[in-house]
């Protein structure tokens, strides 16, 4: 049985809806980080960071969103979600997942380390809008990459699908200015059933 642990909405959520994309048997663990679940001995054994998400396959433990879901895809993706290795296809697929974690995805975790995740006597309030100039930036390159249907690579749906949607999904909460050829591609690709499915899931877990 594959363990998921993680926070509701967060990256977690990528991996939630890959494996529900997958139809496989996972389990999800709410990590409190309020109670202290993150420096509970057991989860430090799965990921000694303490941070989320995390994931344990048998004797595999996981951490890193990205690392995770490309590692399901390959496990158990029997040849979808991925492209072929080697192909023109997965070249510009390595580029899209690079680029959401590298540029797109980091302003918006700037944001969040500022206004709530870090200590409050090392928050810098001016720090928030450096990241929106940076989104800005990320997000005009971005909307000029994207087609204008169907999915980064065509008809194909890939990891970098999931990793893209969610950010812009992020994007929204943090109540940042969207292009509009990236909101129709966010909504498109969140109306997949696997999504709700893997929130579902997620919020259960933690109620």
């Amino acid at each position: 049985m594959i363990t998921l642990f993680g926070i509701p909405r967060s990256r977690s959520l990528r991996v939630s809806w890959l494996l529900e994309e997958l139809n496989l048997e996972w389990q999800y663990r709410h990590v409190n980080f309020a109670n202290g679940d993150n420096k509970d001995p057991s989860f430090l054994a799965v990921n000694p960071c303490g941070k989320v998400p995390a994931m344990q396959d048998g004797d595999i433990c996981l951490s890193e969103s990205a690392a995770i879901v490309l590692y399901l895809a390959e496990k158990y993706g029997q040849g979808d979600f991925l492209p072929v290795a080697g192909s023109a296809e997965s070249a510009l697929h390595h580029k899209w997942v690079s680029y959401i974690i590298c540029e797109l995805e980091q302003p918006l975790w700037t944001m969040g380390k500022h206004k709530f995740a870090l200590p409050q006597d090392i928050r810098q309030p001016s720090m928030l809008a450096v990241a929106k100039w940076e989104f800005d930036k990320a997000a005009a390159v971005a909307e000029s990459w994207v087609p204008e249907t169907g999915y980064l690579l065509g008809e194909q749906f890939t990891v970098a699908d999931i990793l893209l949607a969610h950010t812009l999904v992020w994007a929204t909460r943090f109540e940042q200015d969207i292009p509009a050829k990236l909101l129709a591609y966010r909504d498109r690709v969140t109306a997949r059933s696997a999504m709700q499915k893997g929130l579902d899931k997620e919020l259960a877990a933690a109620s």
